[in-house]
């Protein structure tokens, strides 16, 4: 199965911080990454989140806009919008 992808502008890239903006249409994926660094994401929408994680497991997390939440460095998945409207959150890695 084809998805669309999703579209991020990066906003700020400097010594301390990259804060990258990320719109899903529906469906719309990332496509496999890990994250390099810790992060912190904030919903600019309500976000119907489907994670791929590796060795095939899944999971849901629905969130409505304005909500942050953060993780370590090392995570590895694909972010797929599964809600039926356009999504879109802020990603803020903290660099060392």
């Amino acid at each position: 199965m084809t998805r669309p992808k999703a579209s991020h502008s990066v906003l700020i890239d400097d010594d301390r911080v990259r804060v990258t903006r990320w719109d899903f249409p529906p469906g719309g994926e990332t496509g496999w990454h890990r994250h390099g660094l810790d992060y912190v994401v904030t919903t600019l929408t309500p976000c119907r989140f489907l994670l791929e994680e590796p060795g095939g497991d899944e999971r849901r997390a629905d969130m409505e806009a304005g909500v942050s939440y953060r993780r370590d460095a090392g995570i590895e998945h694909n972010v797929v919008n599964a809600g039926e409207a356009p999504m879109a959150f802020v990603e803020v890695e903290l660099k060392p």
